[in-house]
């Protein structure tokens, strides 16, 4: 799918914004009743959501009820398969993994204004005054886009977030501009912060309130790290740290455009927050993927689990699944840590969440593959787990390496990767897309790497149909990336060699559900 000068030049303007006027089609959008979906075709992932139809992008209002049940809100358009006419799509799981497809919960009051991001908050407690009788409130705060300027609104529901009202004294908080936007908003004790992207501004505005109906400015961050063109979709949360019972902060940014690879990408910064101010550890630029396709994550309130949006705004727009009615898809769910590197600081750990309900047969096992090959089979998708000691003190010859391929039946497709232990650049992983058919473009990179201070322990990975992710060291490094061959992967390889005596890897490989079957 070869891309004209002229389309790139239409569909260029799109990352800029949310902000583009939205879509202008006549086609009804539904009401009261759950979107269907065919979930059959060749790019359908199985594991990793996507929307019954039409296009999604940034995840929205996460949050977890007092049954269990995750919710998970969506930037969606229903009634085309590009970004525009934004409404609040709505999915439920028990799992993070099997999805349910519900009503769509948040809706534009007319045609010229669009429900861009933002997130939701349980309020059991009646700080908002819009729950007398109950404990089971959920709070939605989100962006109205107009023609003129994004003011931030609410909505509330008493059904536990399933049906929406939009608060009557609407907007809560404009500043008068038309990029201000994306909140996201925590409970800190007895108050509730928000942070916000004045998004042009390259600054994100933390205001506090006691109702979530009055705000006030406590501060800004501004000008940090990558600057892109415009900053969205920040999040502050704290995480565990990791083998303590302490907690440390983060605040998340994504750029977009100005990825280092081009696009859109999200940053992150461990820090101090006092509950009016953010001041991060160190001055270092961290980037939550080291491939193109993880954007505008958001955690789910009060806790340490996150999903993102597995796209690039470089060429969403134009990804081949159009053709079965969708585009675009969330990460995994990850559950987050901080760990305290030493001499590289504090860094983020986005570790697979639990993956027990989505294994099903086990089509391979290898007590030691190392120095030797094991190839596997699969329909749905698979996922693999290699558990990697080496011996005290160990050199490595120039060509020690550990790779793995997926392959078509019969066109020649393939997506690779690996984990490179010497040579000029040591202890890398890489990822390589370059060799699949079914989609074109100038800013589709095809390569990806990067590099660890010390060999890596353990690698996991899941391919799922049109979405590779791989996960080094538990989620210290993760590997996010979109792939279309033009006929199903369904052969797995994978070798290592030149290893070193006394090397032990023991591998594992399991085919996934289809959650939608």
């Amino acid at each position: 799918m070869r891309q004209t000068l002229s389309s790139l030049l239409i569909f260029g303007w799109i990352w800029l914004s949310e902000t583009l006027a939205q879509s202008t089609s006549s086609t009804p959008v539904p009401t009261g009743v759950a979107i269907q979906g065919d979930y059959t075709g060749p790019y359908r992932p199985r594991v990793h959501y996507s929307p019954p139809k039409g296009f999604m992008n940034d995840p929205n209002g996460l949050f977890k009820d007092n049954n269990g049940t995750w919710h998970m809100y969506y930037q969606y358009n229903p009634t085309d398969v590009v970004a525009g006419n934004q409404h609040w799509g709505h999915a439920t799981s028990p799992d993070l993994y099997h999805w349910t497809n519900q009503p769509i919960a948040l809706f534009p009051p007319n045609s010229t204004s669009g429900v861009f991001s933002g997130s939701a908050v349980l309020d059991p407690n009646n700080t908002s005054g819009f729950f007398p009788n109950t404990t089971e409130g959920v709070v939605a705060i989100y962006t109205l886009n107009t023609p003129t300027k994004q003011t931030q609104e609410l909505a509330y529901s008493f059904d536990g977030g399933y049906t929406f009202t939009p608060y009557s004294g609407n907007p809560v908080l404009d500043v008068n501009s038309n990029q201000f936007r994306d909140p996201k908003v925590i409970r800190y004790d007895d108050t509730w912060v928000m942070v916000i992207a004045f998004a042009s501004e390259y600054v994100i505005g933390i205001y506090t309130s006691s109702d979530l109906k009055e705000w006030s400015h406590a501060s800004n961050i501004s000008h940090i790290d990558l600057l892109g063109i415009q900053y969205e979709c920040p999040n502050l949360v704290s995480l565990p740290i990791s083998n303590s019972s302490e907690t440390g902060w983060v605040l998340t940014i994504s750029v977009n455009p100005g990825a280092p690879l081009g696009g859109s990408i999200t940053e992150y910064f461990a820090g101090e927050f006092n509950g009016t101010h953010f001041k991060p550890h160190d001055g270092a630029t961290r980037l939550s993927n080291f491939a193109k396709d993880d954007y505008a994550g958001q955690f789910f309130y009060d806790q340490p689990i996150s999903i993102g949006w597995a796209s690039n705004w470089g060429y969403t727009n134009t990804v081949p699944t159009a053709s079965e009615g969708w585009r675009s898809a969330m990460t995994l769910p990850r559950k987050n840590s901080l760990v305290d590197t030493g001499i590289r600081g504090w860094e983020m750990v986005q570790e697979i969440y639990d993956v027990s309900p989505i294994l099903s047969q086990q089509l391979s096992f290898t007590q030691n593959l190392a120095n030797t090959s094991t190839e596997a089979s699969f329909n749905n998708g698979l996922y693999f787990d290699m558990n990697i000691t080496f011996p005290e003190k160990v050199t490595f010859s120039s060509y020690a390496s550990m790779n793995f391929t997926f392959s078509t039946n019969s066109t020649g497709e393939s997506v690779k990767g690996g984990y490179i232990l010497a040579g000029s650049t040591p202890y890398t992983a890489w990822l390589d897309r370059g060799k699949t058919s079914g989609f074109d473009s100038p800013l589709f990179t095809d390569k990806f790497s990067v590099s660890q201070v010390s060999p890596a322990k353990r690698i996991t990975g899941v391919m799922d149909r049109s979405l590779f992710e791989v996960y080094v060291d538990d989620g210290a490094v993760v590997g996010t990336m979109d792939v279309y061959p033009t006929e199903p992967l369904t052969k797995f390889t994978i070798s290592t060699g030149d290893l070193p005596e006394g090397a032990q890897i023991t591998f594992s490989a399991w085919e996934i559900q289809d959650t939608w079957a």
